[in-house]
């Protein structure tokens, strides 16, 4: 069967697109594979009626939402590639299968590529973080390291001031500028300039920071910015990026390639469930406007 879109990710992104093309009545096929980028989170939170709710409970329910609209299919599958025939996609599955399709939503995310700490794999998304909004209250006033290693992301390291002033900033050995180091200093942080040589943990749960020559730093939480990379997909396409490595989109969440929009985090630096599902549905609106126009227009001729 054509379908009017192939979604490809089945995060808040896809899946919030899937709920409106399917209120809109159009032919969806939504595809997933893979483990969820929050898989190791304990909750989504800053959803409204959602907070707290687990990333497994989060997709089961809204699965159970998309069953009330018989135009769209989730299936658990792999995109390996998207070409274009004319006026139709060509999207190309792990197994050899090709689905049709008049466009393609992708909101496969991005990768994050946490640092080469020891020990940090252990924790990462238990107690070692990104996101203080989606993760700061429930360690609040508790002691805290951030990851620092440039000056930009001093005032990053600020905010998190809101949540904790027990906050030391790690830099892993790195040379921070007189002017960044006098602003910690002015706001009652500490700076640890040595390179950090193992966190400790408990169950996925942080513990202490070692550093160089052995001295220990308590801290519950790591907040930090990884590197990140597009996902497979995206860079098979080759799409094209900005500066910062993300996916450039028009405002109707196009991209370079014709016909292949993108939403979700791979688009943005304001990276979150909630403001991914508002960019997929945006995203699925765009696209069902262009849809039914040309639907109209192939009517009328």
């Amino acid at each position: 069967m054509h379908q009017d879109v192939i979604l490809v990710g089945g995060g808040p992104a896809g899946l919030s697109a899937a709920l409106m093309l399917g209120r809109a009545r159009k032919r969806t096929l939504l595809l997933d594979a893979g483990p969820a980028r929050n898989a190791r989170a304990v909750g989504v939170h800053n959803f409204v009626t959602r907070d707290g709710i687990s990333p497994r409970d989060f997709r089961a329910a809204a699965h159970a939402d998309l069953r009330a609209y018989p135009s769209v299919e989730a299936r658990e599958a792999r995109v390996v590639d998207i070409a274009r025939d004319g006026d139709r996609l060509h999207v190309t599955l792990e197994d050899g299968t090709v689905e049709t399709t008049r466009r393609v939503l992708l909101s496969t995310g991005i990768v994050d590529v946490p640092p080469p700490i020891p020990g940090l794999a252990e924790v990462w998304g238990t107690s070692a973080f990104q996101c203080p909004y989606c993760h700061g209250w429930e360690g609040q006033d508790q002691p805290w390291g951030v990851y620092v290693t440039a000056d930009a992301l001093a005032p990053w390291a600020l905010l998190l001031l809101g949540w904790t002033s027990r906050l030391t900033v790690f830099t892993d050995g790195r040379t921070l500028s007189a002017e960044v180091l006098a602003q910690f200093a002015e706001a009652g942080v500490r700076v640890e300039t040595r390179s950090i040589a193992r966190l400790h943990s408990d169950a996925g749960h942080l513990q202490q920071i070692e550093v160089e020559g052995g001295e220990i730093v308590s801290a519950t939480s790591l907040f930090l910015r990884p590197e990140q990379r597009p996902t497979a997909i995206v860079t098979r396409l080759g799409l094209a990026l900005d500066d910062q490595g993300l996916v450039k989109v028009s405002e109707m969440k196009e991209s370079s390639m014709p016909g292949v929009h993108v939403a979700g985090d791979a688009t943005t630096m304001f990276q979150g469930a909630v403001a991914a599902a508002a960019a997929g549905t945006m995203a699925a609106a765009m696209m069902n406007h262009g849809l039914t126009h040309e639907d109209v227009v192939a009517r009328l001729r």
